[in-house]
């Protein structure tokens, strides 16, 4: 490709990384940093707009700080040295340039139609020839298997095959140091089971057959025992728009439920996972793989290859009974896992090697010499997110040998005026928005007020029906206000709130208060600021 005046940097050869959406982006970052920081090579960026998920693309690519796409033709006039893509479709077969395709999933498994017949995208004769001729120089398959089916849909094609493993399962299993790391950047707590929701796109896919899953999942499991995160297809949002994705999950998120805002977070989640619940999609698997517990929610088994690795754990994995109470299967899966690992063993056939081997193929076909330093697999970025919380809970409280068992669930099942109201305590923050569960809660909260004292008189004085106003002073103090017009400070508060304010409606007050929740016991102290207001006849006899 040709320098112009405006350069800084002489680079010795340019690659053509070819981005078709959000879902290949991804995937070309697991490749593209095995050569990125050479300065001899200069990576420029186009899009063929084959795809119908381009939209976001754009967006996706500025964020990582690519700013400047070439338009498509003319990308296709220039002279690169080399071209990587993620997937197939539009007008490849014009690249001048030798052509690497990696895979944008785990292997090549789904059936998709083109030219009115049903092949396996990937590798099949529609996707891989143009002419009888194959289109890419380099076809990067994972594992040996799918060499094999390669050879009986699409001989021609053999020759351009390279095993050379999966560069992003690779990062998944050396990413997993950082487990913990992970788990506390999505919130969650000691003793909570991280459960990972994961759909691909598709009618047929856990989102398009159920949308309301997520949402019944998260009324039906404790939030100390639980904490729930959505990792979504970034098809679904480049069909639908991340605003309308984003609407459609609102009331899951105002139930706790943590929606992963960017298209890289899954692999981080799914490092940090208990326990995954999916479907035919690559997330599914690579959860399969790295030993966590799995069930599907969907399994549309002819949508994939029946011979493919996806196509094989379809039929034994284990189910989840939407119908049915989630908890108690989630136990049993974690419990009780099923071996998949004769299925999961077609992951990859150079565990740990892809860097190596695809840093040597591309300096090979760059005719230059590759770096002296080791090709890196590198850990996954440690999320950065805003940790949601129900803003409006359930909360079930038992005593005995003087502590409380807590259980809270999202209050989302009332802001249905004709559902039945379940027993326990409301427990709301000044966050929720629905008017009704504000007049609805024994207890309020408040986490950033100004005034402490006099938001919970005002507080109290406004919702009659209120029994607590709870208000933080600290990062572990709270003031709480009785309808009687007591005050109580409560620390040092290291658990939920909700909790402890619950059990505050049955405890004697001064003294400690213990609460198990999730199986985690947290204790405070509880002393008596001002004692309970009595009425004036009262206060005569």
């Amino acid at each position: 490709m040709s320098v112009d005046s405006w350069s800084t940097v002489r680079a010795e050869r340019t690659v053509l990384a070819v981005v078709h959406n959000t879902t290949a982006a991804t995937r070309l970052f697991d490749v593209l940093p095995l050569f990125a920081e050479d300065p001899r090579v200069e990576t420029v960026f186009t899009c063929p707009g084959s795809s119908a998920f381009t939209a976001g693309t754009d967006t996706f690519l500025a964020g990582a700080g690519i700013t400047r796409l070439l338009p498509w033709r003319q990308a296709l006039r220039q002279r690169p040295d080399f071209a990587i893509a993620a997937s197939y479709g539009g007008d490849l077969h014009e690249i001048t340039a030798p052509l690497m395709v990696v895979p944008h999933g785990m292997g090549y498994n789904k059936y998709l139609e083109s030219d009115g017949a049903r092949s396996v995208f990937g590798l099949s004769s529609p996707w891989l020839l143009h002419r009888g001729r194959p289109v890419p120089s380099v076809i990067v398959l994972s594992h040996a298997e799918q060499l094999t089916r390669l050879a009986e849909a699409c001989p021609e094609a053999v020759g351009a095959a390279l095993v050379a493993g999966d560069p992003c399962f690779d990062r998944l299993t050396a990413s997993r140091p950082l487990r913990e790391t992970y788990r506390q950047a999505l919130g969650v707590r000691p003793h909570q089971r991280l459960v990972l929701v994961s759909s691909t796109w598709g009618a047929n896919s856990l989102y398009g057959s159920d949308p309301g899953l997520v949402s019944r999942l998260a009324a039906g499991l404790d939030l100390g025992t639980y904490r729930l995160a959505v990792a979504l297809h970034p098809n679904i949002a480049g069909r639908h728009s991340r605003w309308q994705v984003d609407s459609w999950l609102a009331d899951c998120a105002r139930a706790g439920v943590l929606v992963l805002p960017s298209e890289r977070l899954w692999g981080p989640a799914l490092v940090a996972a208990d326990v995954t619940i999916g479907d035919h999609g690559s997330v599914s698997f690579y959860s399969a793989a790295l030993g966590t517990p799995l069930l599907l929610a969907a399994a549309p088994a002819d949508a994939v290859d029946p011979r493919s690795p996806i196509g094989r754990l379809l039929e034994v994995a284990p189910r989840l009974d939407p119908h049915a109470p989630p908890g108690p299967q989630l136990e049993r899966a974690v419990r009780e896992p099923v071996d998949l690992t004769e299925i999961t063993g077609l992951t990859t056939s150079l565990p740990g090697k892809s860097a190596a081997v695809l840093r040597e193929t591309i300096y090979r076909w760059l005719d230059l010499a590759p770096p002296r330093y080791s090709a890196e697999i590198r850990a996954l970025p440690v999320p950065e997110v805003r940790v949601p919380r129900a803003h409006a809970q359930l909360v079930q409280v038992r005593w005995g040998d003087d502590e409380a068992t807590v259980t809270c669930f999202p209050a989302e099942v009332l802001r249905d005026p004709g559902a039945p109201c379940p027993d326990g305590h409301l427990v709301v923050d000044t966050e929720e928005p629905n008017v009704r569960l504000l007049d609805l809660a024994d207890v309020l909260v408040h986490d950033r007020p100004r005034d402490a004292e006099h938001w919970i008189e005002r507080t109290l004085a406004n919702l009659p029906g209120c029994r607590l106003a709870v208000a933080r002073l600290t990062a572990t103090s709270w003031l709480v206000g009785t309808a009687d017009r007591a005050l109580i400070r409560l620390d040092p508060v290291t658990g939920p709130v909700a909790a402890f304010a619950a059990a505050l409606l049955h405890s004697a007050v001064p003294g400690p208060l213990t609460v198990v929740v999730g199986g985690q016991r947290y204790r405070a102290e509880t002393t008596l600021i001002r004692p309970v207001d009595r009425p004036p006849s009262a206060r005569a006899r």
